[in-house]
């Protein structure tokens, strides 16, 4: 069954007439998702640091968040997350997850790199996977001034930055820059055919819906041969071997499962070590809604748990 704190989110959304994402236009959906956040997130935790710095990127600066957890100190070498926030390469900034970034960095006792990538449809593919991999060389590469171990990185996101972790993780094995020692994919976005079967059977009445994801492909992937590279859909790569290991998390009641546990199927298949835990009652998005849904505070602590493991 659908959880039932899940069900009154779903029902709460219907009875408040909140306009699904693909009717309204990119800035109004932009505004709507980070008004959210104070209904449905729990309070932001404190943190030792967060501290935006401009890093230099393809296109121009990138805005990185730069946090430390609650009591570590400013000259101790951690371990580090670099996180690519999920909205379908549209919608979500650094306010979006700060909660969630702040949260993993004092569970996981970690350094967390937060990635203002360019959002669609102003930039299209692959402005946002140019970002994110830049952004990534540049924490590594100066590893060293921001108190960080070089060879603790770890790479993750959540539903389009699900996405772009994978995309990193390949495009860093690709270059032979360095190798992360984990990809963190919270239902990730691996297949932009939108062909799999939960795409048909959770494709409606689940907040995220296939005209959803229609809205967002458009913007970010307007042409056809986008969604068929590698960087769109990290599942097309030519070889998976060899990548870092992987936790890998869907929920039951998301358009993008399949494709999830697809994506770890061909990690495993290609001798990656991977992971890979489904919550069945759960709706896409549900991570980072830990004051309103309690399954979500045990996803992020799992998710802690396996950066924990790996550093």
């Amino acid at each position: 069954m659908l959880d039932p704190q899940a069900k009154a989110l779903i029902d709460l959304v219907v009875e408040k007439g909140i306009p699904p994402v693909h009717t309204t236009e990119p800035v109004q959906a932009r505004q709507f998702y980070a008004e959210r956040r104070f209904f449905s997130q729990p309070d932001a935790p404190e943190v030792a640091q967060a501290l935006d710095i401009k890093i230099s990127g393809p296109a121009g600066a990138i805005t990185v968040r730069h946090y430390r957890p609650l009591g570590s100190t400013a000259t101790a070498s951690l371990p580090a997350l670099v996180y690519y926030h999920g909205g379908g390469h549209v919608i979500g900034d650094l306010e979006t997850h700060d909660v969630l970034c702040r949260t993993l960095s004092n569970q996981a006792q970690c350094a967390v790199f937060s990635v203002d990538y360019r959002l669609a449809p102003e930039h299209i593919f692959p402005a946002a996977a140019d970002d994110c991999i830049a952004a990534t060389k540049w924490v590594h590469a100066h590893a060293s001034t921001l108190k960080i171990d070089a060879a603790r990185i770890a790479v993750g996101g959540d539903s389009a930055g699900g996405q772009l972790a994978a995309v990193v993780a390949l495009a860093l094995k690709q270059d032979g820059a360095f190798k992360p020692v984990l990809q963190l994919l919270i239902y990730p976005v691996t297949d932009a055919s939108c062909e799999r079967d939960s795409m048909r059977t959770n494709g409606q009445g689940y907040l995220l819906t296939r005209d959803s994801m229609d809205y967002f492909y458009g913007h970010y992937m307007p042409e056809t041969w986008m969604r068929q590279d590698w960087r769109a859909s990290p599942m097309l790569a030519i070889d998976h071997s060899g990548l870092p290991p992987a936790f890998v998390l869907t929920a039951g009641y998301d358009p993008l499962r399949d494709e999830g546990y697809a994506y770890a199927d061909k990690l495993s298949t290609a001798g990656v070590p991977t992971q890979y835990v489904c919550f069945e009652r759960q709706i896409h998005g549900f991570v980072p809604l830990g004051r309103i849904l309690d399954e979500a505070n045990t996803a992020v602590k799992l998710c802690s748990q396996a950066l924990r493991d790996r550093f």
